[in-house]
């Protein structure tokens, strides 16, 4: 029997719930959302959907499902969290962007860029996806790149000079990834105008997308067909 999926979409500004593509709920989140808090806002949001398994987009670094550090932009206590015993369902963890990524690959060798709260990032070729940092690089006046492409800069630097800061970073990291091609997403995508050439806008829909491939089985080993690096 086919599973049906709850996707959450983890961000620093919404906690998405998604039972399909058109099917999604949400609440705020922010810098004050702990795990015990988001788990009882989420109950009663679903107390209506049928659903056999989870998957569960994170804003900070995962590793082999577990969640590495406390997020930058929520609250604390997330390292170690048993969602499974609190969802009571089985759960899957991968980093937010890295699941958007998922989501919206469609072959060759894809750079992922979620131009949200923070800057998300990940590269997906094959069955593969590793989840990056690279809103963690070094950039100007001894900032982070984050800060810059992130909703931080826009507010700061205003829309103009953040979309020239964003179109030139684009390239910069398309050329150095040695990406085929760069999706977008996250809140701020649709603000930027004139893609460069290789860059196309994606949807925040693509999470749920990404939350059904995070639970799809390779019909030949019965394995997990995508490898989270």
């Amino acid at each position: 029997m086919k599973k049906r999926i709850l996707v959450i979409d983890i961000g620093g500004s919404n906690v998405k719930l998604m039972i399909s593509r058109e099917e999604k709920r949400k609440f705020k989140s922010g810098l004050k959302l702990t795990p015990r808090e988001m788990i009882s806002d989420i109950k009663p949001l679903v107390e209506d959907w049928k659903f056999d398994v989870i998957a569960m987009g994170f804003p900070s670094p995962v590793r082999n499902g577990k969640i590495l550090s406390e997020p930058k932009h929520l609250g604390k206590g997330w390292i170690g969290f048993d969602f499974e015993k609190a969802l009571g369902k089985p759960v899957r963890i991968i980093n937010d962007a890295a699941m958007q990524a998922l989501g919206s690959y469609h072959g060759r060798r894809m750079l992922f860029l979620g131009l949200g709260t923070g800057l998300g990032s990940a590269l997906v070729w094959d069955n593969y996806v590793l989840p990056l940092e690279l809103g963690d690089l070094p950039y100007r006046n001894g900032s982070i790149i984050e800060q810059y492409l992130g909703k931080p800069g826009l507010m700061r630097l205003g829309e103009k000079t953040w979309q020239r800061d964003v179109r030139y970073a684009l390239v910069q990291l398309k050329k150095s990834l040695i990406a085929d091609y760069v999706v977008l997403g996250g809140g701020n995508a649709k603000k930027l105008e004139g893609l460069p050439q290789g860059v196309e806008l994606g949807h925040n829909r693509n999470a749920f997308v990404g939350g059904m491939r995070l639970w799809q089985i390779d019909a030949h080993t019965r394995r997990p067909k995508w490898q989270i690096l």
